[in-house]
């Protein structure tokens, strides 16, 4: 998988646009935004804010993650060890995550599913960001090993190991290893919208 900087976002939108059979000014208006910054997007002249982009593939009904995904999965049902497609964490939490530290692999996709599982790692110090994210969701998870702190809204907590979470992921929220030891968690959300 290429690095996000080697991504082409723009290429890659106006793909996906035209997949799904949409002009600019039809996508536009489906996610709330003008025209001129989806042309900007799509011809690489500028690069989109995470919640611009998050808004954007609203607007195609895709996910952050699939639209990230560089290689077409075919749909499985089973997935040995190492097998798991690994979510480009900088690119959905935004360039302040320190995704080096955070590793997400994935079973389900929006586009195939009604279910996202995820294998999360959080090396100390690995962050989602300190900008709080949304997405149109339901979430859940349990704390396997470590401690996170979990923000959501208002509400902050430190989980450990056996503790679990559940919300409405519309709510802003973060995830963040504040302790010394890795931090494992195994969460769902549904729809896949993340």
């Amino acid at each position: 998988m290429a690095d996000d900087d080697d991504f082409d976002i723009g290429t890659r939108l106006r793909n996906l646009r035209q997949l799904k059979k949409l002009s600019q000014r039809q996508l536009a208006a489906r996610a709330g935004v003008t025209n001129g910054l989806i042309s900007m997007i799509e011809q690489n002249k500028i690069s989109p804010s995470v919640a611009n982009l998050k808004k954007i593939l609203g607007g195609l009904t895709t996910s952050m993650v699939d639209f990230f995904q560089e290689d077409a999965e075919e749909p499985k049902t089973f997935w040995r060890d190492g097998e798991l497609p690994s979510i480009r964490s900088a690119a959905v939490h935004g360039p302040e995550a320190t995704g080096a530290k955070l590793s997400l692999l994935r079973v389900g996709r929006a586009d195939q599913n009604n279910l996202m599982l995820l294998h999360e790692t959080y090396d100390p110090g690995a962050d989602t960001g300190p900008t709080l994210y949304s997405h149109e969701s339901e979430e859940a998870g349990f704390v396997l090993e470590g401690e996170i702190e979990i923000t959501v809204g208002e509400e902050v907590e430190v989980l450990g190991p056996g503790d679990a979470y559940i919300f409405d992921s519309r709510r802003p929220h973060r995830f963040r290893n504040i302790g010394k030891k890795r931090c494992i968690v195994v969460s769902a959300c549904t729809p896949p919208t993340f």
